[in-house]
């Protein structure tokens, strides 16, 4: 009898942003809690010193928008693209992203603590020191990014995907690793517990990292 052949299960593609072929432009200005913004194109602008709690964005696109002093927490994302935006040290907090991509961003020091995710795509951004501390991801791909020191502590990771990353020194105690490759990401450390490494997936040149972990000695 023949035994069956164990197939690599390829993860499903993601949810894109579903948006319209043309979208109005927009000014985002006097931004306030539970407000609905909608059906826009923002581009070339800066938000700054903005605070506000419970306000949805829904079918998008915001292109070189710059946010300083900025706090939304409580935020909800559909259908929206961030392209050349920056969002340094933004707070997030327990916002819910869904069907949304981060372009060539800056995301450094960007709080995402206790978000949930869903069909989210970040290409290319910089997100070194972004904090997604708690966070529940689902169908999520990191795609060539720069993440290092990023904090992951305690977050759930189903379906997501780290392709050709800098993750560097990046946190990951308390989050399960099964399942998780991250054999063609770049570290020479990472934060994470042994009991949460079970199942991770790793290449020959990275399993020193992990044996050092495990006071193991890698004789060449």
């Amino acid at each position: 009898m023949n035994k069956p052949v164990n197939k690599k299960k390829t993860p499903a593609p993601l949810e894109a942003p579903k948006l319209p072929t043309h979208l109005p432009e927009l000014t985002l200005v006097n931004m306030q809690s539970y407000d609905n913004i909608e059906l826009g194109r923002v581009q070339d602008s800066f938000i700054d010193n903005c605070t506000a709690r419970k306000m949805s964005f829904d079918k998008m696109i915001l292109n070189n928008v710059t946010f300083t002093e900025t706090s939304l927490t409580e935020l909800e994302l559909t259908d929206i693209v961030f392209e050349r935006c920056d969002l340094s040290n933004v707070n997030f907090q327990d916002a819910t992203i869904h069907r949304t991509e981060f372009r060539n961003c800056k995301l450094i020091g960007l709080d995402l603590t206790g978000a949930t995710l869903r069909n989210v795509r970040f290409h290319q951004c910089l997100g070194d020191y972004a904090t997604f501390r708690f966070a529940n991801f689902k169908q999520v791909l990191f795609d060539d990014c720069s993440l290092r020191s990023a904090d992951f502590y305690n977050s759930t990771l189903h379906k997501t995907m780290f392709q050709s990353c800098l993750i560097d020194l990046a946190q990951y105690s308390g989050t399960k690793l099964d399942g998780i490759d991250l054999s063609n990401c770049q570290f020479s450390s990472l934060g994470v517990g042994l009991e949460d490494l079970p199942g991770c997936i790793i290449s020959r040149e990275q399993a020193a990292v992990f044996a050092n972990l495990m006071g193991l000695v890698v004789k060449d």
